[in-house]
């Protein structure tokens, strides 16, 4: 389960329709709606420099949050939408879903490799150099994981680190078909320079 899942704190919206919308613009916040689950939709709004820094940061629209509304009981939602203005390319509207324990999401989940010390390759000064650092998983909504693990044991100068190798969380698996790479073990570049020397003076031998 994800340690800590963000707060995104809200504020219930009087009215809807496209007045309503306009006068919440007017006072400096940006209107959405949060719908799904068992309730009815709820009109909400957020203040338009905070919205603007949670975009800023990233990953708006595949975090899991936990929506905070006065009078309401918290709830899990995603993004499914915002909506910008076509000129400024600012947030005007944004829309909320909320979400069961048992939907499924896609989200970015971090990457920890672990026994570095017990790889063969980094003892000997290879470099680890990690393409991946979060990969995007589906999950359940009750049950996120807080990272996925990398063990390194055993690893040598040359090893490519594929998500198949990696034991997933049980229920989650990758958004992307293909087997693709999460870290690799290099050879340390002093090494990597006198391999490039050798070959050099070979092909001058052979010429």
């Amino acid at each position: 389960m994800a340690g800590e899942i963000p707060d995104l704190i809200c504020q219930e919206r009087a009215g809807t329709g496209k007045g309503a919308a306009r006068a919440a613009r007017r006072a400096g916040m940006v209107p959405g709606v949060v719908f799904g689950g068992e309730a009815e939709p709820l009109a909400i709004q957020i203040p338009f420099n905070e919205l603007l820094k949670k975009l800023k940061a990233g990953r708006f629209k595949s975090t899991l949050f936990n929506l905070k509304v006065d009078g309401h009981d918290d709830v899990r939602v995603i993004c499914r939408d915002v909506q910008r203005d076509v000129v400024k390319d600012l947030p005007t509207h944004f829309d909320l879903m909320r979400l069961r324990r048992t939907s499924k999401i896609n989200l970015y989940i971090p990457v920890e490799f672990v026994n570095e010390g017990a790889a063969p390759g980094l003892k000997r000064g290879g470099v680890l150099t990690v393409v991946r650092a979060e990969v995007e998983l589906m999950v359940t909504a009750g049950d996120i994981p807080e990272k996925i693990t990398v063990d390194l044991s055993g690893k040598a100068i040359g090893d490519v680190i594929h998500i198949s190798d990696v034991a997933l969380p049980e229920g989650a698996k990758p958004t992307i078909d293909r087997d693709f790479v999460i870290a690799n073990i290099s050879a340390p570049s002093g090494l990597r320079s006198s391999d490039a020397e050798d070959e050099a003076e070979d092909a001058t031998e052979e010429a």
